[in-house]
């Protein structure tokens, strides 16, 4: 069942949004949420299972149902009999954006922070965070800080490429990841499928970043790095697979559909094309809107989550056949260079 707020309990539910979290970050770590999502579970017996007070977890628990993360059974007056059982996948999904290498944890760190209160001054060009964020990076510590911040949100993607391995790759042998960061994706692919070589497409300050994946991931004779910039040069050619893994949306259409073009050129005929990122779903709106609120005060790059429809149009409109949208974490789109 879908649920949709009014404007004035959206915006109730974003004020009170830290204390949401602290409620939510509190019952992953004292173990709540484990023993919630099995349930039903009752009050008096998590209160003795954790050392809590029942009337302080009562209310505690109150907070998490109040956000539809509960569903509650309470027979009587004795709050000790009162059963929960949590939403299923509360848990991970908790554990996904406030634990250890959460993809918003990491995200958080970049420097927002200096727009919090000025977006007005920002707005008219009077506050910038360019001096924070530098596009591309500047010195090899921006490079490697930036690459590893990438590769940490390549999870969903890697999940989707994973699932459909045998359909990807099995009658491949060659695959150019273009912009593919420090190489954590083209390693994962190659893991899997052993009779394919990968070379990483990015810009030459990342070779090194690259070269360290590839020994470390165990790839010496099967990986490579190709330094280039695709705003300056053509893609380079050889390759009968290709794939954009959170690139595409980083640029405004007409760049877009450049990069598409360029991939069309290069690949060889009958070659794959992937399309892999968050595309614009109401799960994924608050994703979009950290890049679009940090971006404000940068203006060297632009990010935009689109629907999966701009690309399967796109693809089909430069000449791609066989267009198609394969399921998993994040969708992944797949066409082919007429043989």
């Amino acid at each position: 069942m879908t649920v949709t707020l009014s404007p004035r309990a959206l915006m109730s539910l974003l004020v009170n949004g830290p204390k949401a979290m602290d409620v939510l970050r509190t019952a992953l770590d004292l173990g709540l949420l484990d023993a919630l999502e099995p349930g039903p579970v009752r009050l008096d017996a998590l209160a003795a299972r954790f050392g809590l007070l029942p009337l302080r977890l009562y209310k505690f628990l109150d907070c998490l149902e109040s956000l539809g993360f509960l569903v509650r059974d309470e027979p009587g007056d004795d709050i000790g009999t009162t059963s929960y059982r949590a939403v299923p996948g509360l848990r991970d999904a908790v554990h996904a954006v406030v634990g250890p290498g959460a993809t918003e944890r990491d995200r958080d760190g970049y420097p927002w922070r200096r727009l919090h209160g000025r977006l007005a001054e920002s707005l008219r060009g009077e506050v910038s965070i360019d001096d924070g964020f530098a596009w591309p990076p500047k010195t090899a510590a921006q490079t490697a800080e930036f690459e590893s911040s990438m590769a940490l949100g390549l999870g969903p993607a890697i999940e989707t490429v994973r699932r459909h391995t045998d359909r990807l790759w099995s009658d491949r042998r060659r695959l150019l990841d273009v912009g593919g960061g420090d190489g954590t994706l083209a390693a994962d692919i190659l893991d899997c499928a052993p009779a394919l070589r990968a070379d990483v497409y990015n810009l030459p300050a990342v070779a090194p970043l690259v070269e360290a994946t590839r020994v470390g991931r165990g790839h010496r004779d099967r990986m490579g790095f190709v330094g280039g910039d695709f705003f300056a040069e053509p893609l380079p050619r050889g390759y009968d697979a290709m794939s954009f893994v959170r690139v595409l949306h980083d640029w405004p259409n007409p760049v877009a559909r450049q990069l598409v073009e360029q991939a069309y050129a290069a690949l060889e005929p009958g070659g794959l094309l992937l399309v892999c990122e968050e595309f614009r779903t109401p799960d994924r709106l608050a994703m979009q809107f950290f890049w679009s609120y940090f971006l404000i005060g940068v203006d060297s790059a632009v990010s935009r989550l689109r629907e999966v429809d701009f690309y399967t149009s796109l693809l089909t409109e430069v000449g791609f056949e066989r267009v198609a949208v394969l399921p998993g974490t994040w969708e992944l789109v797949t066409a082919y260079k007429p043989g």
